[in-house]
């Protein structure tokens, strides 16, 4: 039985960080290795030929065709890019032993799952930073500025989700599929409540309250994905303080994944 993980924090607290940091360039390193920012730039490339493409075509009011088109396009692709991306690159060190290497080193658990979490994070938000650089063309601005970072505190939940389901079910496709629909069931939370409240319009049925219900619980349970990273904000950006409240609702979600991963973490026989 491997008992690194019950082992006691170092008591050197510059020992731990070098540790941490050292997981953190690995992971940096794997992004490198698997070719994510070659696949980053040809997204690039793809947003720029899309929004070419949308200048040519549109009739009217291009630039914000053009804008939230491919505003939608770098989310997703985004998004999708970090959950495959955290899913493989865990299953794969598990499967070269490199994790029973690492947890063989004097650290906790937690300090283990910090190290990899801020990694994950640090190559999420270094993707979606690049990502929207196309966009500067079509919505440059404020907006963009606020969207961008919105855009990382979204990819940041995305990498702690996809975390937290690979290591529960500690297989790629599975973990996949919980993070994306995740992601995509928090992103069109907003749209499903108001079929629901729609269902309640005129003489709604018992199945239609409780279906209401079922979806207001849910809603309460995801973060609020489909208020952060709006098209219209290159518009209109959001107040500071309509910022300030979705960057604290992405540091709360941030911290319960966390919880809920130590806990998937601790409880293991490791």
């Amino acid at each position: 039985m491997n008992r690194s993980f019950d082992r006691p924090a170092p008591r050197h607290p510059g020992r731990s960080f070098a540790r941490s940091w050292a997981m953190v360039r690995l992971i940096l390193l794997e992004a490198v290795r698997v070719r994510l920012f070659w696949i980053v730039a040809a997204g690039m490339l793809l947003v720029l030929g899309l929004e070419r493409f949308l200048g040519q075509v549109a009739l009217v009011e291009a630039g914000d065709t053009e804008a939230a088109v491919a505003a939608a396009l770098v989310r997703f692709a985004a998004a999708f890019m970090v959950v495959v991306f955290v899913a493989t690159s865990m299953v794969r060190e598990s499967a070269d032993k490199v994790t029973e290497l690492l947890l063989a080193q004097p650290m906790s658990r937690a300090a283990y799952y910090r190290a990899k979490l801020a990694g994950y994070v640090l190559v999420a938000a270094l993707a979606g930073l690049l990502l929207s650089l196309p966009l500067a063309l079509a919505a440059p601005g404020a907006g963009l500025a606020y969207w961008t970072l919105s855009l990382m505190l979204e990819l940041a939940i995305v990498a702690a989700a996809s975390l937290f389901c690979v290591l529960s079910l500690n297989q790629v496709m599975p973990a996949v599929a919980a993070a994306g629909g995740f992601y995509l069931l928090a992103r069109s939370m907003g749209t499903l409540q108001l079929l629901a409240d729609a269902a309640l319009a005129g003489n709604p049925s018992p199945g239609d309250k409780v279906l209401d219900g079922v979806v207001r619980v849910i809603a309460l349970l995801l973060p609020g994905l489909d208020r952060m990273t709006q098209s219209a904000w290159f518009s209109a950006p959001p107040g500071a303080q309509q910022f300030a409240a979705l960057s604290a609702q992405a540091a709360v979600y941030l911290a319960l994944l966390a919880a809920a991963s130590l806990f998937d973490l601790y409880r293991r026989n490791a």
